[in-house]
């Protein structure tokens, strides 16, 4: 039994980080801002040159040393990274004899999901050939809803102001070039690319769109007008149901909603029951997953702060091939218990698995921590009064007091120093008496004001300091000793 678990966890650990490498090697911006692959070369293989490391480029305006908290991705590695919103991810180079000390770096896995790729286009005939415009606001997006209105399939930028539309048709007969080649960035936004001079980016028009239906295995739901920032008033949705699957996974790679009014819902689509939702003030973990083979998302926007959005890589599931957790239902389907499932959610990432026992760990340290506050303080406050020392003799043994009797002498008998309410008192008995025989006070109360008598048993030195209140209390407390 023992070796059945070790192998289903070793099972499980290679299909996180077999998952982990594919994100890490994707990228969801259109320029690889979010690129955290592992190319070290400004091209594939070996032909290109290879990159410094950030740590050591010190004389560059990007470095470690400036970034130490691993701002941009930076580290200490030798990784391509757009720390600088530039047109794709570079790194820098040995300077060579032309003066160049960076380069891009080409990443062919590094592309947004709905990005097509880059063509060459010699425009006798275009590359796509239908409707097309110009403008010099192009971004990427006002390219798709110009296309995604007229009913084609793809949309192409070229030359930072040109849009060109088409179907998959045109796409076949084209030649695909490196994504390098299209570095031009769009007129209407500077941390996209259009295209380039004879080059065009080909995308397909459901990215940013703001409903869809999705029946394929796995896929990409973008935020209205990705990569764009969604509009206001925004109310869109989509439906997934991942054919031949009963359970569905979301995986949040980008999720930019700053406003706590703009809302994303993700509920059962045969229900409609609310599973999860997220908004500027909740956001998401990552991956989540939902036993159920039809998911429905919506998201609703005002008129106000207005961000990039989202970017949810789905999959479907067959839940024999994950640890589900047993929820309550009729063994038949399972079904949430509550109307916010966020909560009943699971996660495949090792390192989560190791916050969480962190967590728990701080947890019962602290509680253990605030029980112990609680222990000690009970029992101080019980035990108000502590004796602290005792003095026998047969000498005086004088004490000052601030009350009206300027001196309390103990004469042979017992002295008590007594801790009260962090007010030193004395207590003063007769030789051989008990200490909690009945007290005097210094000013006669309960006994003779005597001060030179014998059995002058009193309560002296800093007793006048306590109030009235806590002075009953004091002789209270001393008498049931």
């Amino acid at each position: 039994m023992p070796w059945e678990v070790v192998g289903f966890l070793l099972v499980l650990f290679q299909r996180s980080w077999t998952l982990q490498k594919a994100e890490l090697s994707e990228c969801f911006m259109v320029n690889g801002a979010d690129y955290r692959g592992l190319q070290n070369r400004t091209a594939p293989g070996s032909t290109g040159k290879p990159c410094l490391y950030w740590n050591q480029t010190r004389e560059h305006a990007y470095n470690t040393a400036k970034y130490p908290n691993g701002e941009w991705g930076l580290g200490s590695h030798n990784y391509c990274r757009n720390p600088d919103g530039d047109v794709q991810p570079w790194c820098y180079i040995s300077e060579n004899e032309e003066g160049i000390y960076w380069k891009y770096c080409d990443i062919p896995t590094c592309h947004m999901p709905g990005y097509v790729g880059c063509f060459l286009d010699s425009g006798t005939p275009p590359t796509l050939s239908g409707s097309s415009g110009t403008s010099t606001k192009l971004t990427v997006q006002v390219c798709l809803s110009f296309c995604r209105k007229r009913g084609y399939k793809f949309a192409g930028v070229e030359a930072g102001y040109a849009c060109f539309c088409g179907h998959e048709g045109d796409i076949r007969h084209s030649q695909q070039v490196s994504a390098v080649e299209c570095d031009q960035v769009c007129f209407g936004k500077s941390s996209e690319l259009c295209g380039g001079d004879g080059r065009i980016g080909i995308y397909n028009v459901s990215m940013g769109a703001c409903q869809g239906n999705f029946s394929d295995l796995s896929g990409v739901i973008y935020s209205p007008q990705f990569p764009d920032d969604y509009e206001a008033n925004s109310n869109c949705s989509w439906v997934l149901y991942p054919a031949g699957y009963d359970s569905i996974e979301l995986s949040f790679q980008i999720f930019d909603v700053r406003d706590p009014n703009d809302r994303l819902e993700v509920r059962d689509g045969h229900s409609n029951l609310l599973l999860a939702h997220f908004d500027g003030r909740r956001r998401p973990a990552a991956p989540l997953l939902f036993p159920t083979d039809c998911l429905s998302l919506s998201f609703q926007s005002d008129q106000f702060l207005q961000a990039q959005g989202f970017a949810i890589l789905y999959r479907g599931l067959k839940a024999s091939s994950v640890n589900l957790r047993t929820l309550p239902g009729d063994g038949s389907r399972l079904t949430p218990t509550s109307s916010d499932w966020l909560n009943s959610t699971w996660t495949y990432s090792a390192n989560d698995s190791a916050i969480g026992v962190g967590a728990w760990v701080m947890y019962t340290a602290t509680g253990t921590f605030i029980l112990a506050i609680i222990i000690v303080s009970y029992h101080l406050r019980k035990r108000t009064c502590l004796f602290v020392q005792k003095k026998t003799g047969n000498s005086l043994v004088p004490f000052s007091s601030k009350g009206p009797r300027n001196r309390c002498q103990c004469l042979g008998g017992e002295a008590w120093a007594v801790a009260y309410r962090h007010t030193r008192v004395v207590i003063c008995t007769t030789r051989g008496a008990p200490h909690h025989r009945p007290l005097h006070n210094g000013s006669g109360v309960a006994g003779g004001d005597d001060e030179t008598s014998s059995d002058c048993s009193c309560l002296c030195h800093s007793y006048e300091n306590l109030s009235s209140t806590n002075q009953s209390s004091l002789k209270s407390l001393i008498s049931t000793i």
